[in-house]
């Protein structure tokens, strides 16, 4: 999704492993990871992205400006890290047989959603911490280098999407259907930064955030759903290579929620930290 608003996420919240999930050494790169991030973040909230240089990022930690970059590619993935792991859950959510397109990113975006607000809600004072994410939001806003970064991803999730949706429907991931269909679905995205950028007013508590930004996200999908349930069908009749679409195709009726609910069928609920263009600069070594 290039020449576009940035969308934006919030500062992450602790990862917890289990211990029997991990041994010693992967545990000890993850906390190293962590902390790299969580360094970087601050710096960069406190001084400004250009400002700041990974060489000062890698001291603060106790490491080489080497080990800062066996971490992360590049200096604008030091922050915006965890939009690596929603293109995972894509890959694995999307292909995931007998569960439509739209239920499976609702999943992906209420775990997103979750683990912010739970975050918001274990600080001392959630309002400041909120005003915290909207300042990370303001710094992509004013970083071209971090839109252009950010903007690379939103691409990739496009293209992630399409190709399974195309797998799913027996097309090809350049055919105009998936590559449309991708779009609008990744759009939902947006809407969930956008609602985010919002409702982190000051004025709600971190549930009724959750309850806000998940009725604008159900609104959208809604939307969304309805198109995609027709999808197979015109395109049997267009390409010839959807009257046996694969199981879990791109239909799947009603939107659900992130339980396997059925979705509220009329008016949004009332109500109410993982942290992304076609071109831009590079930090490797700034």
């Amino acid at each position: 999704m290039s020449t576009r608003p940035a969308e934006w996420s919030p500062p992450r919240a602790p990862e917890v492993t289990g211990p029997e999930a991990e041994g010693l050494r992967e545990r000890k790169k993850r906390l190293m990871r962590q902390q790299l991030s969580d360094t970087a973040t601050r710096m960069f909230l406190e001084r400004g992205f250009d400002a700041v240089r990974v060489t000062e990022i890698a001291e603060a930690c106790g490491v080489s400006e080497k080990t800062v970059f066996n971490y992360f590619p590049t200096k604008e993935s030091l922050i915006l890290d965890r939009l690596e792991s929603t293109v995972a859950s894509l890959r694995t959510g999307l292909a995931e047989p007998g569960i439509s397109p739209v239920d499976a990113a609702l999943r992906i975006l209420d775990g997103e959603l979750g683990a912010m607000t739970s975050w918001l809600a274990q600080q001392a004072d959630p309002a400041q911490a909120g005003a915290m994410i909207q300042r990370f939001g303001a710094l992509i806003q004013a970083t071209p280098s971090l839109r252009a970064y950010q903007s690379d991803m939103m691409d990739r999730y496009v293209a992630v999407a399409a190709a399974i949706l195309a797998e799913r429907a027996a097309m090809s991931a350049d055919d105009p259907e998936p590559q449309i269909a991708a779009s609008a679905l990744l759009g939902l995205w947006r809407i969930h930064y956008r609602s985010l950028s919002k409702y982190l007013d000051g004025t709600r508590t971190p549930a009724q955030v959750h309850q806000a930004v998940t009725a604008d996200v159900h609104r959208a999908a809604r939307l969304i759903d309805t198109g995609l349930a027709s999808l197979t069908a015109c395109t049997s009749g267009l390409t010839g290579r959807g009257d046996n679409p694969a199981p879990g195709g791109f239909t799947g009726g009603r939107v659900t929620g992130a339980t396997g609910r059925p979705g509220p069928p009329g008016p949004p609920l009332a109500g109410g930290p993982g942290r992304g263009t076609s071109s831009g600069s590079r930090s490797r070594g700034r």
